[in-house]
């Protein structure tokens, strides 16, 4: 489990350099200032979350459930919430029409985010 969740962060976090470059300097002029606040929220919450998975993996070795449910909560939430934020500031870019779909989608990102937490808390309360 430690390796995958290295992995994960590893895998997460380049890519929130990649994005976070990308909207920096790629897409500057292709959308509106107020779409790349919503890309750079992504690349935070993306970039907060990488760091809490690493974090993750010093709790790894002690197999407890409770990290693996952090770290599932963690990694969905990346998934859905910076996911969906990226999405969002493209939709009218490149014509997204599935992206109005996606506002339900960013709270539930959010909600795993909270989980992924709580998860860890519980977990560290658990720990002796």
């Amino acid at each position: 489990m430690n390796k995958r969740i290295i992995l994960t962060a590893a895998f997460f976090g380049a890519l929130a350099v990649i994005l976070g470059a990308f909207g920096a300097h790629g897409l500057k002029s292709i959308i509106l200032p107020n779409q790349l606040e919503i890309w750079q929220k992504g690349v935070e919450y993306q970039f907060y979350h990488t760091f809490a998975i690493l974090y993750l993996s010093t709790f790894a070795r002690y197999k407890n459930k409770l990290i693996g449910l952090s770290f599932l909560f963690f990694t969905l939430g990346i998934v859905f919430f910076s996911g969906s934020l990226y999405l969002l500031a493209l939709k009218d870019a490149y014509h997204l029409s599935f992206a109005n779909i996606l506002g339900p989608i960013t709270p539930i990102g959010g909600l795993c985010f909270i989980l992924g937490w709580v998860f860890l808390f519980l977990a560290a309360l658990k720990d002796k």
